[in-house]
């Protein structure tokens, strides 16, 4: 997997899925939220503690996880 920073896994946070920088906003979250066609700034407005780079790295874990995959 490429060098992810943003990307976090603890298992004393939410039971190890992989997080937003260690806080409890899981990659699957902001996966579902852009497929169920909420905007980068839905999705920012929602969580104001996030970043756009947040985002865009969950995306990406996403699709390289994906990529593994198949």
């Amino acid at each position: 997997m490429q060098n992810l920073t943003r990307i976090t896994r603890n298992l004393e946070v939410m039971g190890g899925k992989p997080c937003i920088r260690g806080m409890r906003v899981t990659v699957g979250t902001i996966v579902g939220l852009m497929a169920s066609g909420h905007t980068t700034n839905d999705i920012l407005a929602a969580y104001p503690y996030l970043e756009e780079p947040d985002i865009y790295e969950a995306l990406d874990y996403a699709l390289e996880l994906n990529s593994n995959y198949q």
